[in-house]
């Protein structure tokens, strides 16, 4: 069998554009299997620089076949605005992705009511939402309210849907003082969006369900990080799907026991946008030096990332809870001017020593306890081999691996495709 997937072991951001593009060149198959284009991959290639927010990162090699599976939701606006710049920019057509019948639709009152309810939070509730209509539009699935891809196919089911839908729509935006939309609008806006699309809107079914039987080389890629997972990661501050391996099953519809391998990846130290707690957090020189030189601000919204060293403890939690095989360390060239780097290994809270990740509200109160190590003070972003890092870079890393218990395979030292170390 040969189906890998890429996920998250942090908050997101990762880094997992670039591996997921190192990986996808092989691949015949791409699947991504949750969210919507709240988050983003910036993936470095020989095509340009590009930031992809629903689009699977295959859509770069031509002979793979690019699917946005069932478990996304998707703003086809965004998907139209994301293909438009990448033909523009690598000076090809895009036909190669595909858009499962069963994705969700995020409609124009789903932004306008994610806006909203943020707003009403004050600031210490506050979820950090990118007020793309991801949450609002998950919850109209959850609530079996939502509009599918498939749906726009048929004018007259579609018409029947927005019917059923609307009214109470409406009232949600009246209560906020925002926009309605009568069904006409939201018919005209679906007719635009199946003159695009619907040539490209598929039942992935038999189509996955045959590259998996003929062994093909399938590659599933979701977004954020599992610290964001809607059951695991620190709700309530968490997106609204699953971004873990078993969300990738569910989401790209391939069952657990055909997955070959899991791809964590893990930044050298860490990162995290949006609200909620976050141990390993800086608040001094040494994150505001992460930020600068890192490059940490959101693809999606341009947001500074809050950064922190790497924290073991939550890795080590999302390793186990998404059965990692292998480890993807990103952005060591990072660190190559820090002359101490720390690393949390556990959390005081409430005057007890934690040596696991406890729920939110404890999360709200942990100390991180630190390990510190001697930085390399060197240039790595030109290493290509192991044998060509830094002694001291090297023990770091094997000091990671031997907390997590998960090999590392791949180590990145720059944002280039070819930066990339394979052990």
């Amino acid at each position: 069998m040969s189906v890998n997937a890429v996920v998250g072991v942090q908050w997101g951001d990762e880094g997992k554009g670039r591996i997921v593009d190192y990986l996808a060149k092989d691949a015949e198959l791409v699947i991504r299997f949750q969210g919507g284009d709240n988050a983003g991959h910036t993936v470095i290639n020989d095509q340009g620089k590009f930031a992809l927010h629903i689009i699977p990162s295959g859509v770069f090699n031509p002979d793979t076949m690019n699917i946005v599976s069932a478990g996304t939701v998707v703003n086809f606006d965004t998907m139209a605005g994301e293909i438009d710049h990448i033909e523009q920019v690598s000076g090809r057509s895009v036909d190669n992705v595909f858009i499962d019948r069963r994705a969700h639709l995020i409609m124009p009152y789903h932004c306008l009511l994610d806006g909203a309810e943020e707003n009403k939070r004050s600031d210490s509730q506050k979820i950090g939402t990118t007020k793309r209509g991801i949450g609002p539009c998950y919850s109209d699935k959850a609530a079996r309210m939502g509009l599918r891809a498939g749906d726009i196919l048929d004018e007259d089911w579609l018409r029947t849907r927005i019917e059923l839908l609307l009214p109470k729509k409406n009232r949600d935006l009246e209560y906020y003082g925002l926009k309605t939309f009568t069904v006409d609008e939201l018919m005209e806006l679906c007719a635009r969006w199946k003159a695009r699309f619907g040539s490209y809107i598929i039942d992935s079914v038999p189509v996955v369900r045959e590259a998996v039987e003929s062994d093909k080389k399938i590659l599933l890629e979701g977004q954020l990080g599992i610290m964001r997972d809607n059951d695991w990661g620190i709700y309530p501050y968490t997106t609204s799907s699953n971004p873990t391996v078993a969300g990738a099953c569910n989401g790209a519809g391939i069952a657990p026991c055909r997955i070959s391998r899991v791809y964590g990846v893990i930044k050298a130290y860490s990162t995290s946008v949006g609200g909620g707690p976050y141990m390993t957090e800086l608040f001094d020189s040494d994150g505001e030096k992460l930020r600068r030189i890192g490059g940490e601000f959101g693809a999606t919204t341009g947001r500074p990332r809050r950064c922190g060293w790497l924290d073991l403890v939550a890795a080590d939690y999302a390793c186990y809870m998404n059965g990692v095989t292998d480890l993807a360390l990103t952005k060591l060239d990072v660190l190559d001017s820090f002359e101490t780097i720390k690393v949390c290994t556990g959390y005081m809270i409430d005057g007890e020593y934690y040596s696991y990740l406890p729920d939110t509200s404890y999360q709200e109160r942990a100390k991180p306890v630190y390990e510190e190590w001697s930085g390399w003070m060197c240039d790595t972003t030109k290493c290509r081999t192991w044998e060509e890092l830094p002694e001291k870079a090297r023990a770091y890393i094997l000091a990671i691996e031997e907390k997590l218990h998960t090999h590392i395979t791949y180590i990145s030292v720059g944002p280039e495709r070819d930066q990339l170390i394979v052990r």
